[in-house]
């Protein structure tokens, strides 16, 4: 099914806030920033600080784990559609890739991701 994980990200309220705590108090190296999204280099595992998703200070927060499915992406939809797997949405195409977001028996936030081709 999954080749992998293609990312771990976290939804941020501020970017900049965000960068400072990885860096200057956990000591991470930043390996790319934007204001959008940005990557921390965890020992080798990137850490994705996510702005496009929404932040609340009232959420609980929470790690998002991004499979990277092993053939294309609507196939493995359907393959976990068949294994009981519920979808709240279509597969969504972006300039970075295509996401489709489920949730795992407990309720965690998942998703497979599958990067532009070319």
């Amino acid at each position: 099914m999954a080749s992998g994980v293609a990312a771990v990200w976290v939804p941020v309220s501020d970017m900049q806030r965000a960068v400072a705590f990885y860096r200057d108090a956990l000591g991470l190296t930043v390996a790319s920033e934007d204001d959008d999204w940005s990557e921390i280099d965890a020992n080798g595992l990137r850490i994705g600080l996510n702005a496009r998703e929404s932040a609340s200070p009232s959420s609980g927060g929470g790690a998002v784990v991004s499979f990277q499915p092993d053939g294309s992406i609507e196939d493995e939809v359907a393959d976990l559609r068949l294994k009981g797997v519920e979808f709240a949405g279509d597969v969504s195409e972006h300039p970075w890739g295509k996401i489709v977001p489920f949730k795992d028996s407990e309720g965690n936030d998942l998703q497979l991701y599958a990067p532009p081709q070319g």
